[in-house]
C-alpha cells in the first residue's frame, strides 16, 4: 500500500493507492484545510497543523486496515523552515505571498544582473522565490540558523528525524546550478547564508527512513517507510501525466497554471529568460521547462468575495450559460492580480481603466477569466514551440482545473491542439508511482504513466471549426 500526502495552498489530503487486477486503485483517506494567516507582521503557514493532520490521516489509515505502507509528501514550492542547533523552529513559516519580498528582486538585480542569475540557475523570476525571501532575513537570524529545510523536507524531518532536501523542490529556490547540481556560490553569498546550512540534496525516489519511534508511541500508526517523491507538487503532477511518445505538452491546472514540456537539457538563453520560462528539476534527471501562469487563483478569489456562495462547478456552468458579445482582454499575470484585497473589484477596475466592458455577474466574471486564461495558454504554447524548436500536437491538462469543460474547450479552440483532460488526481498519482518505482513495483516512469493511462479515464477536446475560433477571437476586445 502507498499513501500520497498532497498539500496545496488551500487544502491537503492523504490518498492511498494499490495495484488491483493490473490497475492502480486510489482512495482518499483524509482531507484537511490549509491556508496562511497574519501572525504579527507576516502572513504565515500553520506548519504544526499540517504535521498533525498527516499523523491524523495515518491513524485513519490504520483504522481502515492499512498496517504497512510507504508514504511520500508533496507541497508547494519556495517556502522554508529555519531550524536552530536544537533542531527546533526558530520562527513561524512565512508564506510566499507575504509582502516582505516586495521590491526585493530589484534590489538583488542591482548586485547580480537578471540575465546572470538566469544563466546560473535557469529559474524564472517570481518576486517570492526563495533567494529573495532569504535576502530579507536578519543577520541575527542567519547566525542562529543551523539548518534550512523547505516545507516538505521539514515534514519529512518531523516524521523521520532525517534532514534532507529533495531536489525537484530545491531547484525552485533560484540558488542551484543545473550543470553542477549544487549551490551557486555567488548567488548564495547574496543571501548571507552558506551551503552548510542547507540539508543535503537527494533525488526523488530516495528512501528517507521509517517513522520516528516517538511518533509510534504517541499515535496508532501503520508501519511506514517515508520515500522522497517529487516533493514540489508540480513535479509529482507532471510525473502523473498519462502521456506517451513525443510532441506533447502539459498543463498542471490548479491555483497556478504550469504549462510546459519535459526535457533532458535546460534552456538558459536570453530568449528563454525574456519569455520567463523556468528550468525546474524534474524526476529522473529531467527538467520541467515551463511557464507559470496565474491560474485558478483568480477564480478562487472571485468565489471568495462574491456576494453569493457559488461552488466551482456552478461558476463553470454560469460561464457556459453566459453569452458575452465582448469579453475584456485582461493580462491576468499583471502583478495587481497576485494578492488584491478584492479580486472582483481589481478585475473590474482593470476593465474600466482600459475602456473595456466591465463584467458584473458570476457568469460574466468567470467567462472573462476563462477566455483570458485560454489565450494565455495558447500564447505560452506558441512560445514553447519557438523556444524548444519542437512541435506540439497534444496538450495534457491535469489537476483540478482539468474538470473545467468551458476552459478546456476554449483552450483547444485558441491553441488548435488536441486536449486530453485528466486525471484530476495527477499529483497524488505521480507521487505514488515514484513510491512504487522505489519499492520495486514499477521499473520506470514510462511504466508508471502507462499504468495511469490504463487505470483512469480522460476526456478529449478538439478544436472547434475555424469559424467558431474566429468568432471567439473577435469576442475578446483588443485593448
Amino acid at each position: 500500500m502507498h499513501i500520497a500526502v498532497d498539500i496545496g495552498a488551500s487544502s491537503g489530503r492523504l490518498v492511498s493507492g494499490e495495484l488491483k487486477d493490473g490497475k492502480l486503485v486510489i482512495q482518499e483517506i483524509h482531507r484537511f484545510a490549509n491556508g496562511y494567516q497574519k501572525q504579527g507582521d507576516h502572513h504565515c503557514w500553520d506548519i504544526d497543523h499540517l504535521e498533525e493532520q498527516i499523523l491524523r490521516g495515518l491513524e485513519i489509515a490504520k483504522q481502515q486496515g492499512i498496517t504497512k505502507c510507504t508514504l511520500g509528501i508533496d507541497t508547494w514550492a519556495v517556502d522554508y523552515v529555519l531550524l536552530g542547533k536544537d533542531g527546533e523552529r526558530l520562527r513561524d513559516v512565512i508564506a510566499y505571498r507575504d509582502s516582505r519580498t516586495d521590491g526585493v528582486m530589484e534590489q538583488v538585480w542591482e548586485k547580480v544582473s537578471k540575465s546572470e542569475i538566469y544563466r546560473k540557475t535557469g529559474i524564472q523570476y517570481q518576486s517570492f522565490n526563495t533567494i529573495y525571501q532569504l535576502f530579507t532575513e536578519s543577520e541575527e537570524l542567519i547566525q542562529k540558523t543551523d539548518t534550512i529545510l523547505l516545507v516538505p523536507d521539514y515534514l519529512h524531518y518531523r516524521l523521520t528525524g532525517k534532514k534532507v532536501m529533495e531536489a525537484t523542490n530545491a531547484s525552485t529556490m533560484q540558488l542551484l546550478d543545473p550543470h553542477t547540481k549544487d549551490f551557486n556560490a555567488d548567488l548564495l553569498a547574496l543571501t548571507g547564508f552558506h551551503s552548510e546550512q542547507f540539508a543535503p540534496l537527494i533525488e526523488a525516489g530516495t528512501i528517507i527512513g521509517e517513522l520516528h519511534e516517538l511518533l509510534n508511541k504517541q499515535y496508532d500508526l501503520p508501519v511506514c517507510t517515508v520515500i522522497a517523491v517529487g516533493s514540489h507538487d508540480t513535479a509529482s503532477a507532471i510525473a502523473g501525466v498519462p502521456a506517451s511518445g513525443e510532441e506533447w505538452a502539459y498543463l498542471s491546472s490548479g491555483t497556478w497554471s504550469l504549462i510546459g514540456t519535459e526535457r533532458k537539457q535546460p534552456i538558459l538563453e536570453n530568449s528563454s529568460l525574456e519569455k520567463n520560462f523556468t528550468n525546474e528539476w524534474g524526476i529522473n534527471n529531467t527538467y520541467r521547462y515551463l511557464k507559470n501562469i496565474i491560474g485558478m487563483w483568480v477564480i478562487q478569489e472571485i468565489r471568495r468575495v462574491y456576494h453569493v456562495d457559488y461552488n466551482f462547478s456552478e461558476m463553470v456552468e454560469a460561464a457556459k450559460q453566459t453569452d458575452l458579445k465582448q469579453v475584456a482582454s485582461v493580462n491576468l499575470n499583471d502583478a495587481r492580480f497576485l494578492k488584491p484585497d478584492n479580486m472582483i473589484e481589481e478585475l473590474q477596475d482593470y476593465c474600466r481603466e482600459t475602456d473595456q466592458y466591465v463584467p458584473t455577474s458570476i457568469g460574466e466574471l468567470s467567462l472573462t477569466v476563462f477566455h483570458n486564461l485560454a489565450i494565455a495558454y495558447s500564447e505560452a504554447l506558441k512560445e514553447l514551440e519557438a523556444l524548444t524548436g519542437e512541435s506540439i500536437q497534444t496538450l495534457h491538462i491535469v489537476g483540478g482545473g482539468s474538470q473545467n469543460a468551458v476552459l478546456n474547450q476554449l483552450t483547444a479552440d485558441y491553441s488548435g491542439l488536441h486536449i486530453v483532460a485528466g486525471p484530476t488526481e495527477a499529483t497524488a498519482l505521480g507521487n505514488m508511482i515514484v513510491q512504487m518505482i522505489a519499492a520495486g513495483e514499477l521499473d520506470s516512469l514510462d511504466a508508471g504513466r502507462q499504468l495511469i493511462r490504463k487505470s483512469f479515464p480522460v476526456e478529449i477536446f478538439t478544436p472547434a471549426s475555424q469559424d467558431t475560433i474566429e468568432k471567439n477571437r473577435r469576442t475578446v476586445h483588443d485593448s
